[in-house]
């Protein structure tokens, strides 16, 4: 017998038995078993294999996994929250830009005058200056007249109030928060308008800094002959704050304690409005606390 009869006969004697327990389980269909391949070949029991054992944790590799997330958090949430309040920060400036499109539709439609709405410093809820006399602000620059006014020119209730305010002590004190109208869960407003604080006669000397029924331009020139020096050198628009946050600054003796010092966003200062339309971060250092 040659070399090659001899290798196919040696495959031909290992490959039979295998398809013979094929078969014999239906796996090869039709295929006829040689008589020559013996029973206990197709008998014989099919291999079985063990599933690999799963290692658990042991409590020491737990515990460092769970300190390593712990690490990981206390470096995180610091920056996520700081972006978060800077986030809110850019949305209270949007909103006032926004306010500011609002009053320049109202002057446009009004002949450049302000609206004049004393009525409601006094008849919204709450009344004008529902605070102590004594305690500061000693005018009521709330802002809940210009939110009723301005609504029917695109300023929307929800752009009086930014989501930092409404959760901040100081958008919630008395001074700061007033409701436009006597509705249950009526839109707050939580910003100031300095230039509309007062509901004094206009012929008084105290109303040259208050713009109600004035043109722009007669605003700007009674505010210079003012010459107030809280509000610093005006010398047009650009230097006239319209609407601002609101804030308790730590150098005036009459602010309620537990305000003293604090505003609306971190950072040492307040967003504001000015009447040439441009909203910005102002830094003041007598408000560090929020």
């Amino acid at each position: 017998m040659t070399k090659f009869a001899l290798l196919f006969r040696n495959i031909r004697g290992l490959t039979l038995p295998l398809l013979a327990s094929y078969c014999c389980r239906g796996d090869v269909k039709g295929f006829k078993l040689p008589k020559s391949i013996p029973r206990p070949l197709l008998d014989r029991p099919r291999l079985q294999f063990a599933a690999p054992a799963v290692k658990a944790f042991s409590l020491i590799e737990l515990l460092v996994v769970v300190a390593i997330v712990g690490v990981l958090a206390s470096l995180l949430l610091p920056t996520l929250g700081r972006a978060k309040q800077e986030g809110q920060r850019i949305g209270c400036a949007s909103n006032l830009r926004q306010i500011g499109v609002a009053l320049s539709l109202y002057l446009a439609d009004a002949a450049d005058h302000f609206p004049d709405r004393r009525d409601l410093k006094t008849t919204l809820p709450g009344g004008y200056h529902p605070w102590p006399g004594s305690i500061w602000p000693p005018s009521d620059p709330r802002a809940g007249w210009a939110m009723v006014v301005l609504g029917s020119f695109g300023a929307a209730p929800s752009l009086w109030s930014c989501a930092a305010a409404a959760r901040s002590p100081v958008g919630n004190a008395l001074a700061s928060i007033q409701v436009g109208s006597m509705e249950t869960n009526a839109p707050a407003s939580r910003y100031w308008t300095w230039r509309f604080d007062r509901t004094n006669d206009m012929s008084q000397p105290v109303m040259l800094e208050d713009f109600w029924g004035k043109s722009s331009t007669q605003a700007i020139a009674d505010l210079i002959s003012a010459n107030d020096s809280l509000l610093g050198p005006i010398k047009g628009p650009v230097d006239v704050v319209l609407t601002e946050d609101p804030y308790f600054p730590k150098t005036a003796p009459t602010v309620d304690p537990p305000l003293k010092g604090r505003t609306i966003h971190p950072g040492t200062g307040r967003n504001r409005l000015c009447l040439d339309g441009h909203a910005q971060f102002y830094k003041d250092p007598r408000t560090p606390l929020f």
